[in-house]
């Protein structure tokens, strides 16, 4: 009777547990083409088989074996055959609305299909599938859940051909671990392209055999603590302790790790500008020749608020000495040996030119080349990158300063000041990816700047997804796609390079993948609600910004006003200007308020179905007035 009355239990538990992952949404990011919920759901367990049919299928099957069998203790194997409980397949027939990277993904009670006509549709289509199981999969322990999936058939591919994220490795310097790592989240979301960004001022990062200094000095730095930008400056003979580069083998391994996942890796070696570690290790390539190290983060560099800028520290390659040329040969020889990508990304942005101007040798090249100003030899010096880097069987990309000169109609254009730039470069018959500060700079404050770290701009979620990457009248076969730039001045760690990735680049994985009618905000919200739980299993570290509300102050009829903002749908903002702290018992906003005259202080929190969700934020009347 016992045994039977424990049965019994189990299997009420069972059904429970079944009947609830059914009532589960359906919360893949990026949204699919095309998602028709079905009826049940499909049950994975410890005898389930995984098939794949032919042996370019393989690999995923292999791939989803593995990543099943550590959250469930399962010891599945993929073997070849066409009858599995779970069956991965190349059509035979390709289906020509699929293309390269679609899929098509049934999951009835019986069984789960995944079909593509290539195996990088296939990878894609078990990114799906996995995200339709419990969240635990994602988990590093054994989990004791129903492994269900419901029901469902997906058909799916993406709007772009490249969806990207940069992650600067210069200003701080991640293990080839960590970037592998980084690579597999991104991987997971259906983004193809990882965007090395390898050298600037603070760090060279690629080893290059035939210029050993570069790693040996340029690679290295003073240990400094605080906000880049207020940095103390080397003293005399201080030790370089703080950086690292990756060798040929160490890039090579991140190639071939990247290239299993279907994300191919784009190397940035930014140049004339941002060339302070190359010229701390061979300073003769500067204009002034004068000794530099390698920037720990100090203010080097004057901004005026308008784009223009000065220089305090020469950081610029000299355009008219031939043996920068001979220099630059050596490194793309090496960079393009290394990496498997068409492009190889030359940077070309915020070049200063006044050591150029102040230079005989600069203003004896514009003589000779009949240029009167001196902003004319970034041309210049950009057609000489050019040729090398077609020298090398690549092609050029370039953030979108390189259009000032005379570039090859195969170069491509980065799109980050703005869309002007990237308008501009369609237009004059470049292949364009958009990455436009004002959606795509994932570097950029997420939420109030009293909670987050302050940084110059600021960039909410909900700004990232409304992005469209084609401007009106533009050609769009002309735009390749888009991408998030994740620059690490104020990044030291892993947990925070996550902590300012997501869920912005889950927003911008939507942007470049799914179709432009299907984005849906607050259907997207609950989706990254989901994926909030499934970061948790595979502790990934991640914003909760959305939460809280936005503040503006404003003048009206010589009165201060108060105006708060929800992100997100279902949001209660209560507050309080009496220094008491708020809950959900107090004033609930509705309407812009007047702020009391005197030295208040005003208290915001959110709730949401009347439990708290949201930071405290705490403005005093003079924070408030600086939001005018």
């Amino acid at each position: 009777m016992k045994l039977s009355l424990l049965a019994l239990l189990n299997g009420f538990l069972l059904f429970s547990m079944s009947l609830a992952a059914q009532q589960l949404p359906i919360s893949i990011i990026p949204q699919p083409v095309s998602v028709q919920a079905g009826a049940g759901t499909f049950r994975l367990t410890n005898t389930t088989s995984i098939h794949f049919g032919q042996l370019p299928a393989q690999y995923a099957a292999d791939m989803l074996a593995q990543k099943l069998n550590t959250p469930t203790g399962f010891k599945l194997r993929a073997v070849p055959g066409d009858r599995g409980g779970i069956q991965l397949k190349i059509n035979a027939t390709p289906d020509q609305k699929l293309g390269p990277e679609g899929y098509t993904l049934q999951v009835t009670p019986k069984q789960v299909v995944i079909a593509a006509n290539q195996p990088a549709g296939l990878f894609y289509g078990v990114q799906s599938f996995l995200q339709l199981l419990p969240k635990e999969i994602n988990g590093s322990k054994v989990a004791n859940v129903a492994w269900t999936a419901p029901a469902v058939n997906i058909t799916d591919y993406p709007r772009f051909p490249w969806r990207g994220i940069m992650l600067d490795v210069s200003r701080h310097f991640f293990t080839k671990e960590e970037v592998k790592r980084y690579i597999d989240q991104l991987a997971a979301l259906k983004y193809n392209t990882f965007h090395w960004h390898l050298t600037d001022d603070n760090g060279w990062r690629i080893e290059i055999k035939s210029l050993p200094k570069l790693t040996e000095v340029g690679a290295w730095r003073v240990a400094r603590s605080g906000k880049f930008g207020q940095r103390e400056a080397p003293k005399p003979n201080e030790p370089t302790t703080y950086g690292g580069f990756y060798t040929h083998d160490d890039i090579r391994e991140v190639v071939r790790y990247a290239a299993d996942r279907h994300v191919t890796i784009v190397p940035e070696v930014d140049v004339p500008g941002h060339s302070m570690a190359a010229l701390a290790a061979y300073p003769e390539l500067s204009c002034t020749k004068a000794a530099v190290s390698v920037n720990p983060g100090t203010a080097f560099s004057e901004w005026y608020g308008n784009g223009t800028f000065k220089m305090l520290v020469e950081n610029t390659l000299n355009p008219s000495d031939e043996k920068v040329y001979e220099f630059l040969d050596k490194v793309f020889t090496e960079v393009a040996t290394l990496f498997p990508n068409p492009y190889i990304h030359v940077g070309g942005d915020e070049c200063y030119k006044g050591f150029w101007a102040a230079d005989p040798g600069c203003q004896a090249l514009m003589k000779k080349l009949n240029i009167r100003h001196v902003e004319d030899l970034q041309g210049y010096f950009m057609e000489r990158v050019a040729k090398i880097v077609q020298s090398k069987g690549k092609k050029m990309i370039g953030w979108d300063e390189i259009l000032e000169g005379g570039v090859p109609s195969d170069a491509a254009v980065m799109s980050w000041r703005g869309i002007k730039g990237g308008i501009e470069a369609a237009q004059a018959g470049h292949n364009v990816v958009m990455t436009p500060t004002t959606f795509a700079y994932l570097d950029y404050t997420q939420g109030d700047p009293t909670i987050d770290p302050p940084i110059y701009a600021s960039l909410r979620a909900q700004k990232s997804y409304s992005y469209d990457p084609v401007p009106p009248g533009v050609d769009p076969k002309r735009i390749l796609g888009g991408q998030g730039n994740l620059w690490t001045e104020q990044i030291p760690t892993v947990r925070h390079m996550e902590y300012m990735t997501f869920p912005r680049a889950w927003a911008l994985s939507e942007v470049f993948w799914s179709p432009v009618e299907a984005k849906n905000w607050p259907n997207f919200v609950q989706r990254m609600e989901t994926h909030f739980g499934r970061a948790d299993a595979a502790n990934i570290n991640y914003a909760k910004a959305i939460y809280d509300p936005i503040i503006r102050a404003v003048q009206k009829d010589g009165k201060l006003m108060l105006e708060l903002e929800g992100e997100i749908p279902g949001l209660d903002i209560h507050y309080t200007f009496d220094d008491t702290m708020p809950d959900a018992q107090s004033a609930k906003y509705t309407q812009p308020v007047a702020v009391p005259d005197g030295p208040i202080t005003l208290r915001v929190i959110t709730y949401r179905n009347g439990q708290p969700v949201g930071h405290l934020i705490t403005l005093t009347r003079d924070a408030l007035l600086r939001r005018r």
